[in-house]
């Protein structure tokens, strides 16, 4: 019984510096498909539009926020990483490129908002601010966009060129079929 219990446990929770390749996708999706939403609301009518925006917004600072924790993540991997001479000047780029990433989205994060709200505040949206503003700031959403991929293709490098990968903490499963007996012990011990 104890073993069907154990096959249908969830897995354990990752250290911080194993987290990185859990986190580092979310901010990628949702800051690649904001511009998407961006562009709906320029096409529409500018009150069906809005909605779209706010939600291009939440997805900037979403992906924002889960640049700021990948980068975080990302620093606390690399301390525990094993290095080559090559690897460490990918690596090097990769974080480099990563900070620059997430300042870059936070300031944009930012100026879509002002873009988004700044208008309304001050009772003056127009067609500009409707839908000139947003379509400017695509130009340099796409600035971006490029060292966001940048970013991620200097890690999947770091992952498929240089075999780079999380260290991970051993599971009881792991240590239990290095130690046969261990596991028979403690199987004994857990059905007393």
């Amino acid at each position: 019984m104890t073993e069907l219990i154990a096959m249908q446990a969830l897995p354990p929770i990752p250290n911080w510096t194993e987290l990185h390749p859990l986190v580092i996708h979310f901010p990628i999706a949702l800051l690649l498909v904001a511009p998407l939403f961006i562009i709906a609301g320029i096409v529409m009518n500018p009150s069906k539009g809005r909605p779209f925006f706010v939600t291009a917004l939440s997805l900037m600072v979403l992906g924002t926020v889960g640049t700021v924790v990948a980068v975080i993540t990302g620093e606390a991997a690399a301390e525990v990483a094993h290095r080559t001479a090559a690897m460490s000047a990918v690596l090097e780029r990769h974080e480099e490129l990563a900070e620059t990433t997430r300042d870059i989205f936070g300031l944009l994060s930012a100026i879509f908002a002002s873009i988004l709200f700044v208008p309304r505040f001050l009772r003056r949206e127009t067609i500009t601010t409707a839908r000139i503003l947003p379509l400017a700031f695509l130009l340099f959403y796409g600035a971006g966009t490029v060292v966001l991929v940048n970013t991620a293709h200097n890690g999947g490098r770091l992952v498929h060129e240089f075999g780079v990968h999380s260290v991970l903490a051993p599971t009881n499963e792991a240590i239990n079929s290095a130690n046969p007996g261990a596991a028979s012990s403690e199987l004994a011990e857990s059905d007393r």
